[in-house]
């Protein structure tokens, strides 16, 4: 069985990590000629080519797995060197986290700025669709994820976190020029606030907000009102914008460029005054979100988990 120096290793997930050697050797203080040659050395031990030294450098399928060994290397040196007491006051591990914009913008940061200080960690935050995320721990460059998918990835548990309630929801002049029938489905909030009624057809017609283009909610609530009218559901997608930010989305909702989903905890105070209509009260888009982590025993994992549950759960619905 090959074996892996901790340095050679090291420069490896430096490399991937500043994108290329030269940025790699002013971050480890040696020359780019220390670095190639440390790569060509790890690679020779691992019998395979583990660097597309293209820019940014990027990892080949035999390097993702390298990349999580490097990592969860990184990690327990981290740890040890904390319970030894040898780590100083300087932060000796970034933790990488991929996490969806949602929850970034709603309640994750919380849970960051609740990890005690004497844990002594940076965080280096990915964002990607919850839908999609497991794929970078796959791949070794995260060592957790804020994720939709609910079976652990190799080398990881999982365990629920709670599920993110959303709301279709509209600005009242763009229901009045979008949806001039939905006035006579008006119903009122125990409040008095307006709520629409509004049909698949009606909602893939008019313009649509979506993230990006891995976001799918948005056409899979309109699949979702098809089937509860029992109509055939469409196989074309209605007129669509994208905006790929948290606060800009929600903005772009509430300025009337289309219609959209948005976290009911964002979009709750804008439907009580009236600045959005509901437009499907009673059908709610929920998601559930897990946690996913590498089982390597860890207690900056450990800590970090047990905060992002309890902090969650004061924002996320139980499944």
């Amino acid at each position: 069985m090959p074996r892996f120096p901790s340095d050679q290793l090291l420069t490896f997930a430096t490399v991937l990590s500043e994108g290329t050697l030269d940025a790699a050797a002013r971050m480890l203080h040696i020359t780019p000629s220390a670095v190639s040659q440390r790569l060509k050395a790890l690679e020779q031990s691992a019998g395979r080519v583990l660097l597309q030294r293209s820019n940014p450098a990027q990892a080949t399928e035999a390097g993702e797995v390298v990349l999580r060994l490097a990592r969860q290397v990184a990690q327990l040196e981290a740890d040890a060197g904390r319970e030894l007491g040898l780590d100083g006051d300087r932060a000796q591990l970034a933790v990488p986290i991929v996490v969806n914009a949602d929850s970034l913008a709603v309640w994750f940061l919380q849970a960051l700025a609740h990890v005690p200080e004497d844990l002594n960690v940076t965080f280096d935050l990915h964002r990607d669709d919850e839908q999609h995320s497991t794929s970078l721990l796959r791949s070794g460059k995260v060592m957790a994820a804020v994720t939709a998918t609910p079976e652990p990835v190799q080398g990881c548990r999982v365990e629920s976190l709670g599920v993110m309630r959303y709301r279709a929801v509209a600005a009242p002049q763009f229901v009045e020029r979008w949806f001039p029938g939905s006035e006579k489905g008006l119903d009122k909030h125990p409040d008095k606030h307006p709520r629409s009624h509004v049909d698949g057809a009606a909602l893939n017609a008019a313009p649509t907000v979506d993230f990006d283009r891995k976001d799918t909610y948005q056409w899979a609530f309109v699949q979702s009102a098809f089937k509860a009218e029992g109509g055939a559901v469409p196989d074309w997608k209605g007129p669509r914008h994208y905006v790929p930010a948290s606060q800009d989305f929600g903005d772009a909702i509430r300025l009337g460029l289309g219609w959209g989903l948005i976290p009911e905890v964002q979009c709750g105070p804008d439907i009580a005054d009236g600045r959005l209509i509901e437009l499907a009260p009673d059908r709610p888009f929920d998601v559930p979100l897990y946690w996913q982590r590498w089982k390597t025993a860890s207690r900056v994992l450990d800590v970090l988990s047990d905060t992002v549950r309890e902090v969650s759960g004061q924002y996320l619905a139980k499944p």
